[in-house]
């Protein structure tokens, strides 16, 4: 699939913002089974620095600083990707037990390596509930390609999506408690769930496509950004994607912008802003296939 992306984010401050220093990850990633065409940024106000570098997982910065005086910012990311991604077998993989004993004794330090990806990070810590969830669905014996998949199949049966439940700051303990939340709290629980069991997991930004109902028209600016998780399946099929949200295998209907150890590495927009109240934010999303209209 050839997919034209565009991502808008705005905010609006109640007082003049002094000076700003942004980090931006709205860029699509190169990677095996994706290609970018291109891809275009336009920030307003504009920088009076701008520079773009890779942070340590590979994924591009966009680093800005904005000293004028200003009440609103804006971020525009229009991109042109090609995905072709191939199903894997995942009934040829190592058995869970097997992939978790691979994963312990990996000595790989590059930002693929596994290891990074085992243990706590800032928001994606093991805990004995979601631990024990995970044994309780995922066979040790199984091909771990397998079970992974199992295991997110039963997190959209086990789980509600519920926008509005949770925030970008809700503990994935509270999440896992209540069964609902979004796509942020779904990849999170599942990337704890797997560390708890041995098995290295990924957190993954990007895009989604969807398609509108049976006769409608497709809305512009309708969708949003999504995230799910890489998981490590072995030395030989290496990092693999699957949705907690939808169940499924991660294929050519999702577009990688970054990926970390949680959402905290990937956050779409970080920095400090020198001002005073409550930030309002908003932010729209479309992923078109070349050939298909975008209707407003």
């Amino acid at each position: 699939m050839i997919y034209d992306l565009s991502l808008n984010i705005a905010y609006d401050y109640p007082a003049a913002v002094k000076e700003a220093r942004h980090v931006l990850r709205v860029r699509p990633r190169e990677l095996e089974g994706q290609s970018v065409r291109s891809t275009r940024v336009t920030v307003t106000p504009q920088p009076d620095e701008a520079w773009r570098e890779l942070d340590f997982f590979g994924n591009a910065l966009d680093q800005l600083l904005i000293l004028p005086g200003h009440e609103a910012f804006s971020v525009a990311m229009q991109a042109r990707v090609e995905v072709r991604r191939a199903l894997p077998d995942l009934e040829a993989t190592p058995t869970v037990d097997e992939l978790a004993a691979a994963a312990a004794t990996a000595r790989e330090c590059g930002a693929s390596g596994p290891m990074h990806f085992l243990g706590d990070s800032r928001m994606a810590r093991k805990s004995e509930a979601v631990t024990a969830y995970a044994r309780e669905l995922i066979d040790p014996a199984a091909p771990a390609g397998e079970a992974v998949l199992a295991f997110a199949s039963s997190m959209k049966a086990d789980f509600a999506f519920a926008p509005g439940a949770t925030t970008v700051d809700t503990p994935l303990e509270e999440a896992f408690a209540r069964r609902e939340g979004v796509c942020q709290d779904f990849a999170h629980v599942m990337i704890a769930a797997l560390r708890g069991v041995g098995v290295p997991a990924a957190y993954v930004s990007g895009f989604l496509r969807t398609s509108p109902p049976p006769g409608r028209r497709r809305l512009k600016g309708a969708d949003a950004m999504h995230a799910w998780v890489d998981v490590w399946l072995g030395p030989d099929l290496g990092w693999r994607g699957f949705d907690p949200t939808n169940g499924v295998s991660v294929l050519d209907d999702h577009v990688v912008v970054a990926i970390g150890r949680d959402y905290s590495d990937v956050a779409p927009i970080d920095g400090v802003v020198l001002t005073a109240g409550s930030q309002k934010t908003s932010h729209s999303v479309d992923v078109i296939p070349v050939g298909e209209r975008a209707e407003a």
